[in-house]
């Protein structure tokens, strides 16, 4: 049954092709407000008695009536029939930053463009600038966003590739029980984002051929040793063939980066690849810290099992989904020993803040629920906004009444260097700032983060004890792995937060633990890894030293 991130994605995307073929404004506007609620909804529609679908908020019976045919068919005819109206390459523009659906209407209808590539050109050409609404900051901005489209086409989130990676893996030695396939490459170091996945394997490039091809995938590239397809899901699958005999070394050389192998070295035919290491006498490197070669072990290597606490999590009171309570029973429930809850300032309107009395009130609140939770702790905390001049949107006297405060950037996200530096530094030297939050801003696959100098935020957060959060989201994972090791050798604590807006939220700790292997992040490097004595302690701690 489709989900209601599924249900809201249809109705949005009816929503801008009404929009953009200047149909019925009101019923768009309604289908994208429907949409932005549906996503929001602590239940799944497809749980809820039909009857009673439209009693929900921003869900009307027209909207309503559409959400049962999703449900009912798993189509929208209404959609279905704009999207044969409307070119491939025109809905492709709806992906594109800078330009919506009346942007996107008047390029189709008076400019006459049809594609992306089109678009690019006529920018090139200065053609934007001549049509209302079109100037030449908007021009530029559309330049960006399709060279960065372009840039990462056929590129996916690891973590949006992991459930199937692991169901072809599955079919694949269901369907060779005799034969052996083991994940390879970039999928096996963990990287963030996935270029191909690949296995190595000892079933015959013809017998791969025979059956993807008998599944609509179609055959990218050939060699003597190995063999790539693509399938209908846009991902593409490599196989490296090998034998028993040399089976190791074919997983070794596919399964580190080429910077490693350089230093490595020659390598020998090997059935089992830990026959290398053995020849060196070094102990096995793990797949993920196969990038650049480390010969030191990592003794304490972080690992989810070993978190403790959720922090930066996001309620009701704000943008999330679920209530204070349900977050800290759910969070009990996974073993965890205590909840940081740092709902949105009252800067970030958009996401509800919380203004100076309802941030009383959530405190009120969280005392109370302190109170009935057995062996758990709920602390008091913000996401609190860092301006443009890089102070925090709160009085001093307001911060002082958190237990601590995470600092994050959340506007005027495009900046120089110097301006990034100056609202990051003068966030961190705030001695009510405990966590530096998704320290560049970054979402990958979508926008690149602002420019910063890392050796200097990582100095500055060891003189002013602040945490750097590796924020876990699989969008973000920020601060970028390739600076924990340097970061946690200088002294400075990494804490791996879900920024979770809802309680599946929690579940992508363990993303930010697969970035966090790579970086050689340790358990007692981690903050949230701190039992509930220790996370305590060191908070107090903390504000001793800084007198608040």
């Amino acid at each position: 049954m489709p989900t209601n991130y599924e249900i809201a994605d249809m109705l949005s995307l009816l929503s801008k092709l009404m929009d953009i073929h200047g149909d019925n404004s009101f019923k768009a506007k309604t289908y994208a407000a429907a949409a932005f609620q549906i996503e929001k909804l602590p239940v799944q529609l497809a749980e809820v008695e039909p009857s009673k679908i439209a009693s929900y908020r921003g869900v009307g019976e027209s909207t309503a009536k559409k959400i049962i045919e999703i449900l009912q068919t798993g189509e929208l005819k209404a959609l279905t029939d704009l999207i044969a109206k409307t070119p491939p390459g025109v809905i492709e523009m709806l992906n594109i930053k800078g330009i919506g659906p009346k942007k996107i209407a008047t390029i189709w209808h008076e400019m006459e463009i049809e594609t992306v590539g089109e678009l690019y050109y006529a920018c090139q050409e200065n053609r934007l600038m001549r049509y209302k609404g079109f100037g030449e900051k908007t021009q530029q901005t559309v330049m960006e966003s399709i060279e960065f489209i372009e840039q990462h086409k056929g590129i996916h989130l690891y973590a949006d590739v992991e459930a199937y990676t692991l169901a072809i893996d599955k079919n694949l030695k269901d369907h060779f029980p005799a034969e052996r396939f083991v994940i390879t490459g970039e999928f096996l170091r963990q990287m963030e984002v996935i270029h191909l996945v690949e296995w190595v394997t000892t079933v015959p490039i013809d017998a791969l051929k025979q059956l993807f091809g008998s599944i609509n995938f179609t055959t990218e590239e050939e060699t003597t040793t190995s063999i790539t397809f693509k399938g209908p899901e846009n991902v593409v699958l490599k196989f490296h063939t090998a034998t028993n005999s040399n089976f190791g070394t074919v997983l070794f050389q596919t399964s580190a980066s080429e910077e490693f192998l350089k230093v490595w070295g020659d390598v020998q035919e090997v059935g089992d690849e830990a026959e290398l290491f053995a020849q060196k006498n070094i102990s096995v490197i793990p797949h993920p810290l196969r990038e650049v070669y480390n010969e030191t072990p990592v003794t304490d290597l972080i690992d989810v099992s070993t978190i403790k606490g959720i922090i930066h999590s996001h309620s009701t009171w704000s943008d999330g989904s679920n209530t204070i309570e349900e977050m800290a029973l759910h969070a009990q429930s996974m073993g965890m020993e205590y909840l940081v809850i740092s709902d949105h300032s009252k800067t970030a309107a958009y996401a509800n803040g919380l203004s100076v009395e309802r941030i009383l009130e959530q405190h009120k609140h969280v005392d109370e629920l302190n109170h009935k939770l057995k062996g758990f702790r709920i602390f008091k905390s913000i996401e609190a906004d860092i301006l443009g001049d890089g102070s925090l949107d709160y009085e001093d006297e307001v911060l002082a009444s958190f237990d601590l405060v995470i600092a994050s950037v959340h506007s005027n996200l495009k900046m120089t260097e110097e301006k990034a530096m100056m609202r990051l530094m003068n966030a961190i030297e705030n001695p009510y700032t405990t966590i530096l939050g998704h320290m560049t801003g970054r979402l990958l696959l979508s926008r690149n983060g602002y420019p910063v100098d890392h050796e200097k935020i990582i100095d500055a957060c060891v003189a002013n004890s602040v945490v750097i959060e590796l924020n876990a989201h699989p969008r973000r994972l920020d601060i970028d792995w390739r600076w924990i090791e340097k970061a946690i050798n200088k002294g400075v604590l990494i804490s791996i937060d879900p920024d979770a807006h809802e309680l599946s939220g929690f579940n992508d700790i363990r993303y930010g633990v697969l970035a966090a292997q790579k970086g050689r992040l340790t358990n007692s490097k981690n903050l949230s890894s701190f039992s509930l004595a220790e996370f305590e302690e060191y908070i107090m701690e903390v504000r001793r030293e800084k007198g608040i």
